[in-house]
């Protein structure tokens, strides 16, 4: 498949923004169960979720670039019934406005207790808030996922572990720009974040390995024989029918050299899973606030790469016809 920038940025953003926001409802579940030091409303949980809202808003704002016409994108949520892309319409600004609600209940101060679960947990409303955001982040990270996973021709995306990653890598950077939040303003939750991270990014990448695996040894259902219609053991295409590029050839086919694809492969590796890593055992002696924040970015960068060659990966029936050009 030819890989649309609009959407890469689209579900890594929106995969950061839902893993910060989770992050944040976890620091405070666990500070409610007395396993953390409270933090500061405003300082801490208003910003952190206001710059989860910054995110999820650059990646809708990114997906209208891969909108024909984009004054009708809210048609997009008609087919809620049958379309995982309609449900992730709607779910996307529901939790946009959890998010924002949450944020504001820190800001203004509206955390006085409204009862108590067996004398010891204190209910708020940013708690009652940070649960139905958890929930529908996690449902977000499913519509988003199916997507692609629900598209049975495309054999590569066709798998429960396209949801797993989608889900893990989301967590992995939220909770990874968790720790980076956390070490500029100073909170010493570094370490808690940024162990999840490390648990998540390690989840990611065993998911990541075993999908990657399926797809080498697929063997595709259709052929250049179903292709056209024609059964016989020796066909070799030469070309479509004619000399230039189309549609076809356009979106459906990524044009990427072996070289590159093997380039980006063992970069995303490398940049997801293994330096971001390094980066937060690195601060973790050196007591370093930047690295933290190195961290998110390089494995964010990496990320990038990662979701490139998940769209690249894909290879489309079509491209059996219509791929190669005279």
């Amino acid at each position: 498949m030819h890989p649309a920038f609009s959407v890469i940025f689209l579900t890594t953003l929106i995969g950061v923004g839902q893993g910060l926001f989770l992050a944040l409802v976890t620091g405070q579940v666990y500070s409610l169960a007395n396993l953390l030091a409270p933090q500061d409303s405003l300082n801490f949980y208003a910003t952190g979720s206001a710059v989860a809202l910054v995110f999820l808003v650059a990646g809708l704002l990114a997906s209208f670039f891969h909108l024909g016409r984009p004054e009708r994108a809210w048609r997009s949520a008609a087919k809620w019934r049958t379309s995982w892309l309609s449900r992730e319409v709607i779910v996307l600004p529901l939790f946009m406005f959890l998010v924002a609600a949450y944020a504001a209940v820190h800001y203004f101060g509206l955390t006085r207790p409204l009862f108590t679960v067996q004398e010891v947990i204190e209910v708020d409303a940013s708690l009652i808030l940070g649960v139905l955001g958890a929930v529908a982040a996690f449902a977000l990270y499913v519509c988003t996922a199916m997507i692609y996973a629900s598209i049975k021709f495309i054999e590569e995306w066709h798998s429960p572990l396209t949801p797993v990653n989608f889900t893990l890598f989301g967590l992995a950077s939220g909770f990874m720009l968790a720790a980076a939040f956390s070490a500029w303003k100073g909170v010493d939750l570094v370490g808690f974040f940024g162990a999840w991270a490390v648990i998540f990014t390690f989840g990611a990448g065993v998911s990541r390995a075993l999908s990657l695996r399926r797809n080498k040894r697929l063997a595709h259902k259709s052929t250049l024989q179903t292709a056209i219609g024609i059964r016989h053991n020796k066909i070799e295409q030469k070309a479509q029918g004619f000399m230039g590029g189309s549609f076809n050839t356009r979106e459906f086919f990524h044009g990427a050299s072996n070289h590159t694809l093997r380039l980006v492969y063992v970069f995303f590796l490398i940049v997801v899973f293994v330096l971001p890593v390094l980066l937060l055992g690195a601060s973790y002696w050196l007591a370093s606030p930047y690295l933290p924040m190195a961290a998110f970015v390089v494995q964010y960068t990496g990320l990038l790469a990662e979701r490139w060659y998940f769209f690249v990966e894909a290879r489309h029936p079509q491209n059996l016809y219509y791929q190669s050009m005279a």
